[in-house]
């Protein structure tokens, strides 16, 4: 089957729920056949015959010819890994959707994983997100269906459906001790993948939700709308931070599009699977959208696949400084393969590299910085601990402000978003050093 054309190079942590990681090829490949090292015995063939007649026969309920052997083709693949799978019509559908940014559902990204529905990631503004959903959460019953290894693929096919509909998830979250049961209702989501703000002026904030067809495109026209609101003495920015946290990945091309805004040079990231054809390298083009300047990368667990692309060609030339918990690692590539005109096989065909070509499978990147998942608060009263202004008849300072201009201090980027707090910190320390390299 290796021998049909070449469609999508996938770089996914799952093809169901919000995005499916491919890309469309620039031109159809045909793929040669690859012997096997050692191939099947009679013995091995009249095993699996065996167990099919006895299936047939013994099972409890009748079971179709094509219903058994589709189970077979789908148990063949998922043995291979979490992400080799069969694809239908409906799936390859929902590829296209995925990639394009708009489909109906809930905006998840999930794993199965030894018989359980994990979640990888929420996109943000979605039910999924603004349900509570977090990342690493596993949900066990959907519309009280029990989640099992036997239907847990048939179980994600279930997170989607026409817009407006509720569905009820029963989901257990890390470290809790019971699960609850989260009611949201589908949506047509239409992620937009990039969003930038001011922090404070010069410094930007550059959030990436998942990578798209458009994601590069994207991210380049938000930076320039706010690098022309430069004025002054902020006519060049001082610092940028990228936010990659919760992303579960996408496109491989828009990866090194926004991996490429940020670097002059230098190569991007790598591919080297058993085919010649999977054998790729992607090398940085000339022009830093930010002209040097310091930039921080925010990461955490949920942090997946192209995202970590990202952060991986970003760190090993020295751009900018990773922030945050060590990603999920997720380093392979698969590839979708046409059956017929309504099914598809996704397998993995490579593992990806970074430039320094280090393979992050199963291990992801670790942050130069590591962060504790911490939150931010203010507290219920202000400290007692007193100043020179608050002694009674204190000498009045030259410079000394009234206390209406005293009390109006700067809020935080985002009071209770800790991660970017510190990243913050780190890029004005970063700006008061001379010169304007970043090391990673």
């Amino acid at each position: 089957m290796l021998s049909r054309s070449l469609l999508f190079v996938a770089l996914s942590c799952a093809a169901v729920g919000a995005s499916a990681d491919s890309v469309p090829s620039v031109e159809a490949t045909t793929l040669p056949v690859v012997t096997a090292k050692s191939g099947l015995t009679i013995e091995d063939v009249r095993t699996f015959t065996s167990v099919y007649n006895l299936v047939k026969q013994a099972y409890v309920e009748d079971v179709g010819d094509k219903q058994l052997m589709e189970a077979a083709i789908k148990g063949l693949l998922s043995g291979l890994d979490p992400h080799s799978e069969y694809l239908t019509q409906r799936q390859l559908t929902e590829l296209t959707e995925d990639t394009s940014g708009s489909y109906a559902g809930l905006g998840l990204e999930v794993l199965t994983v030894d018989g359980l529905l994990r979640v990888v990631a929420p996109i943000d503004d979605t039910p999924a997100e603004r349900g509570g959903i977090k990342p690493g959460d596993v949900i066990t019953r959907i519309d009280g269906k029990t989640v099992t290894a036997e239907n847990v693929n048939d179980s994600v096919d279930l997170l989607r459906g026409h817009p407006g509909s509720s569905i009820t998830l029963t989901v257990m979250h890390e470290g809790a001790d019971e699960p609850a049961d989260i009611t949201l209702k589908r949506e047509t989501i239409k992620v937009s993948s990039v969003r930038a703000n001011w922090l404070e002026p010069g410094y930007a904030y550059l959030r990436v939700a998942q990578f798209q067809e458009d994601t590069g495109a994207e991210l380049k026209r938000k930076l320039g709308k706010l690098k022309a609101k430069l004025k002054g003495k902020d006519a060049a920015l001082r610092g940028v931070v990228l936010d990659l946290r919760s992303n579960p990945g996408g496109l491989l091309t828009a990866a090194v599009e926004v991996s490429d805004a940020f670097l002059e040079s230098g190569t991007i990231v790598s591919t080297r699977g058993r085919l010649n054809e999977n054998d790729l390298a992607f090398s940085a083009t000339a022009g830093d959208m930010t002209d040097g300047a310091p930039l921080v990368i925010l990461v955490d667990k949920g942090t997946a696949s192209a995202a970590e692309i990202v952060a991986g060609a970003l760190k090993d030339n020295h751009r900018g400084v990773i922030l945050g918990q060590r990603t999920f690692g997720k380093g392979s590539v698969q590839t979708v393969l046409p059956l017929d005109d309504g099914h598809a096989v996704k397998i993995t065909t490579a593992r990806y590299y970074t430039p320094s070509g280090t393979s992050i499978q199963a291990t992801g990147i670790v942050p130069d910085i590591e962060l504790r998942d911490l939150k931010l608060t203010l507290r219920d009263s202000a400290p007692t601990l007193i100043s020179e202004r608050d002694l009674p008849n204190h000498l009045k300072g030259e410079n000394e402000s009234s206390d209406a201009e005293a009390t109006s201090d700067t809020k935080p980027a985002s009071l209770d978003d800790y991660a970017l707090n510190e990243a913050m910190h780190v890029l004005k320390a970063i700006a008061l050093r001379p010169g304007k390299t970043t090391k990673g």
